[in-house]
């Protein structure tokens, strides 16, 4: 089995690095291609696979092959494979990993049946913590949907869901990074003005998040029941939570998530 990569970028490589570090294939197994040179050498230097500028190549070799360039560059990828994925006798699976780019407009563009799974990883994935979102064809065989599941998963988490709920994934996990990143920042800042340096307010804000998130996930209680148990009676964080209230924190976040939602749907 060689899985092959059409495009070597952050989350291809996080992909790579993933798939390397679970032991799921090993980096003979593995190939890849990029628009530049440059890129190609760093990803064989840092993993140790084969790496070329030439898509055609990496969609011969491969038995898998996971369409990791932007969105904008699709039909142009996909024009120029087409005939190997298509071909007589050719039997690969392909994997997008696209924002808007659905089952349908994806085998429409390769013109005829294919094997194929639609996925979208977050961010996270870099650091082997990503929350994927699996989207497979009707007819994908189990073998497919178990092989897809495996890469899936060895750089995070990955959950299947029906394509029509892929836009709301994107609103609560492909995008929410951003919403994260940003309410870290914003405690930091608040501790940067009650007098502490930027740097532990940063690292504080962070691992405050990292741990929570950690503590809902292991313990499986219910959001609100974990709040409960920080707000003491007339304490400090029942009012911090009182003002986040009343300026509309939640419905900002909620509104935030339909308008991504909203977003993806017109992409």
């Amino acid at each position: 089995m060689k899985i092959g990569f059409i495009g070597l970028g952050n989350m291809a490589s996080a992909m790579i690095g993933g798939i390397l570090g679970k032991g799921l294939y090993k980096s003979t197994e593995l190939t890849g291609s990029s628009k530049t040179e440059e890129t190609a050498r760093k990803i064989a230097e840092k993993y140790g696979i084969e790496t070329s500028t030439d898509n055609r190549k990496t969609a011969r070799d491969a038995d898998v092959i996971i369409l990791a360039v932007k969105p904008v560059f699709f039909a142009e990828v996909i024009d120029e494979i087409r005939d190997i994925v298509t071909g007589s006798g050719a039997d690969k699976l392909v994997i997008s990993i696209a924002a808007g780019k659905t089952i349908a407009w994806i085998e429409e563009q390769f013109g005829a049946p294919i094997r194929l799974a639609r996925c979208m990883p977050n961010t996270p994935a870099m650091v082997g913590e990503g929350c994927t979102c699996v989207c497979l064809k009707d007819d994908v065989s189990d073998d497919d949907k178990s092989l897809v599941m495996a890469i899936m998963n060895s750089f995070g988490k990955a959950s299947i869901l029906p394509e029509r709920l892929m836009n709301a994934f994107i609103g609560v996990a492909g995008s929410s990074p951003a919403y994260v990143f940003m309410f870290i920042e914003a405690m930091a800042d608040g501790a940067v003005a009650a007098g502490m340096p930027r740097t532990q307010a940063y690292e504080f804000a962070a691992q405050s998040v990292l741990g929570s998130a950690k503590l809902m996930l292991e313990t499986g209680m219910h959001p609100a029941q974990l709040k409960d148990m920080v707000c003491s009676p007339a304490g400090t964080t029942i009012e911090a939570v009182k003002t986040l209230e009343e300026k509309g924190f939640r419905g900002a976040v909620i509104d935030a998530v339909e308008a991504c939602v909203d977003k993806a749907g017109g992409v």
